[in-house]
């Protein structure tokens, strides 16, 4: 999967907003107010974090190697996915599924006041 894969499927999704708050290299996909998807643009190979069910979490990553502890994240809830070929096609787009599913289901966020 290439960075335009990934990123065409994930923003396919309803009400999807991309930005880049973190600065230019890292791109944040929320939905609800909430962050679903973080894509780092320099990683080599390409990866992204993904919430994930807590107890899920720990069973894919006894289970496939590219699927690692989220980088920079709450461990619990996130994981680092490596699209280096280690983990099939049609999970990494069940794991945005299921990250964009776990920030819908959620309430809102409020926005901020400035």
């Amino acid at each position: 999967m290439t960075l335009d894969d990934l990123l065409d499927y994930a923003l396919s999704k309803p009400k999807v907003e991309e930005s880049l708050p973190f600065g230019p290299d890292v791109l944040v996909l929320k939905a609800n107010g909430k962050m679903f998807l973080l894509i780092p643009l320099d990683a080599d190979p390409l990866r992204f974090n993904a919430k994930c069910d807590p107890e899920r979490a720990e069973q894919l990553r006894a289970e496939y190697t590219g699927i690692l502890p989220g980088y920079h994240m709450n461990k619990k809830y996130w994981n680092t996915v490596l699209l280096d070929g280690s983990v099939p096609g049609a999970l990494v787009r069940e794991l945005i599924d299921h990250s964009y599913e776990l920030i819908r289901a959620a309430p809102k966020k409020p926005k901020s006041k400035k």
